[in-house]
């Protein structure tokens, strides 16, 4: 399957999702190439449907070269880990933990194998899924400084959302019709 055949799966009362997973992603114009399928093929990682990314993991493979393909993996692997870290150290009422170096390897971040900014804006993307505020706010800080404009932070979110949503869709259903 591909884009066409997730949209082909979803049930009628998912139709908003059908239309906007056009949009986002088959008629996005915000975000380069590099950018659009990173950003998909780390948020069907985050997902963690695995229709979702059996179905855009392919076509993502396909449009990204292959040290855009490992880095967008790379940013879904670091960021499970780095999302559960921060958002449980900003969540916990003593404030004594945020002071605690983490002691995590984190070596990805500093050197992705792609530009900076595409890594920045897959990091933001899958902490939207995992939902941690301070993973968040840093990449968007790290994307603003570098220029990058609200609209195209937008973007990724917007992907994030509707790939989200789309894999609970389909699970949903596959489960309920097993």
């Amino acid at each position: 399957m591909s884009l066409d055949a997730l949209k082909s799966a979803l049930p009628e009362y998912a139709k908003d999702l059908k239309l906007n997973l056009g949009s986002v992603i088959g008629n996005n114009e915000k975000l380069t190439q590099q950018q659009l399928w990173g950003t998909v093929l780390a948020t069907a990682i985050a997902s963690r449907s695995p229709i979702v990314l059996r179905e855009l993991e392919a076509e993502a493979k396909a449009q990204l070269s292959p040290e855009a393909y490992t880095a967008a993996k790379a940013a879904a692997a670091v960021m499970a880990m780095n999302n559960v870290y921060y958002r449980t150290r900003h969540l916990l009422s003593d404030p004594e933990y945020g002071t605690l170096r983490a002691g995590l390897r984190m070596n990805v971040i500093g050197n992705p194998g792609v530009e900076k900014v595409d890594f920045e804006l897959w990091s933001l993307a899958v902490s939207a899924i995992n939902g941690c505020g301070m993973c968040l706010d840093s990449h968007e800080q790290v994307l603003r400084k570098a220029g990058v404009e609200r609209e195209v932070v937008q973007e990724a979110f917007k992907i994030a959302a509707v790939v989200q949503a789309v894999g609970t869709t389909l699970d949903t259903e596959a489960t309920l019709s097993a």
